[in-house]
């Protein structure tokens, strides 16, 4: 799946879908924490999401302090994300991880282009350049295990 957020027209709209593709992130990254078998494994997705959670209390920040509606839950490419995981869980952990690295791509394109997007003041770009650090990490580290599992 290939996203197209972070080419908002508006400011409050690209934190109103950086909201949603987290709620979707945080989605699959509870999916896959059911379904892996390796508990190292767990415990690191587990991490990862708490980053996905700090992420939704940042942009739910923004969002407020915009007067924007701010998603309390993904969308419909939810089905998607989580869908990826529920298939590959059974071909195993390498395969659930990558169809999660398949999922963090979009995150990584999401906010590289936001941190690019002309409306983003200085305070937000902050922000969304530690989220796209994060999501590099988390992608690094899958692509990496699931070479390994």
């Amino acid at each position: 799946m290939v996203t197209t957020v972070g080419t908002e027209s508006t400011f409050p709209k690209l934190v109103r879908n950086l909201l949603l593709l987290e709620h979707d992130a945080i989605a699959a990254y509870e999916q896959t924490i059911e379904r892996l078998e390796n508990p190292a494994y767990k415990q690191q997705i587990a991490a990862f999401k708490s980053d996905h959670d700090r992420h939704v209390t940042e942009l739910t920040r923004l969002a407020d302090s915009l007067g924007t509606d701010a998603p309390t839950e993904g969308d419909a490419k939810q089905m998607l994300t989580t869908g990826k995981v529920a298939l590959a869980s059974i071909m195993g952990d390498a395969a659930i991880l990558r169809a999660m690295k398949s999922n963090e791509e979009d995150t990584v394109s999401a906010y590289e282009r936001a941190c690019e997007h002309t409306e983003v003041p200085a305070e937000a770009r902050r922000i969304f350049e530690q989220a796209a650090q994060d999501e590099r990490r988390h992608r690094s580290w899958m692509q990496e295990t699931s070479g390994m599992a």
